[in-house]
């Protein structure tokens, strides 16, 4: 008998996988039946205009729309296209918030569910790129931090804190290093992220926050 096979989309297996996802978030937030009282939980603003119904999200200091019945995900203001995985990671953040005030203590990502286990690869995808490019002069990362809302805080050397969400605070911490000890860095979270997000998505806002950070580096 012949062996039948799935047909698998002509795509990368990670876009396949996001669309996958960007559907699935789509499904929940669907099914939240009081979108307003939830907006509370995330800080985000609802509105309603005719027959839409708009959720207005913060990320990284920039202000996106969730659309509704079309579960359309854009950057208010802006005419670029929202890469699909921040369109993921802002609805799960969205469809996840309790509503959880801030712990006000600091954890790392091996205090996460599974963080031990995914550490290395969440160093070497967020913590390795904000190396790379501010471990020279630390202090640009303070500068650099302010275009997305950030401030400087009181960790390591050089350490800055930014709003990622409204309810998600993430902090980066530099050490200059001397004749003994190389560089290093760090990526800190309130205790209460795993009300808003999970693992995976703690490791792509971080990915996408680092890689931001260096471009806005490269601008100047």
């Amino acid at each position: 008998m012949e062996e039948k096979r799935l047909s698998i989309p002509g795509q990368k297996n990670y876009e396949y996988a996001y669309e996958q996802a960007y559907q699935l978030a789509g499904e929940q937030l669907a099914r939240i039946e009081d979108l307003e009282q939830h907006c509370h939980k995330s800080d985000a603003r609802y509105q309603v205009t005719d027959s839409r119904k708009v959720i207005t999200v913060k990320f990284l200091n920039q202000s996106y729309q969730i659309i509704l019945p079309d579960i359309d995900v854009s950057l208010v203001g802006g005419q670029e296209e929202v890469p699909i995985r921040e369109k993921v990671l802002i609805l799960h953040y969205f469809n996840l918030a309790k509503g959880t005030p801030m712990a006000n203590r600091l954890i790392t990502f091996r205090e996460l569910p599974e963080g031990t286990v995914y550490a290395p690869t969440f160093a070497k995808r967020t913590v390795r790129p904000i190396m790379n490019y501010f471990n020279q002069e630390p202090d640009l990362l303070v500068e650099v931090a302010k275009k997305f809302g950030g401030y400087q805080v009181e960790y390591g050397d050089v350490a800055v804190a930014i709003n990622a969400f409204s309810r998600v605070p993430v902090t980066i911490v530099l050490w200059r290093g001397d004749e003994e000890f190389a560089p290093q860095g760090n990526i800190l979270f309130d205790a209460s992220i795993t009300d808003y997000l999970s693992t995976e998505d703690i490791t792509v806002l971080c990915e996408t926050l680092a890689w931001r950070l260096v471009r806005s580096l490269k601008r100047g």
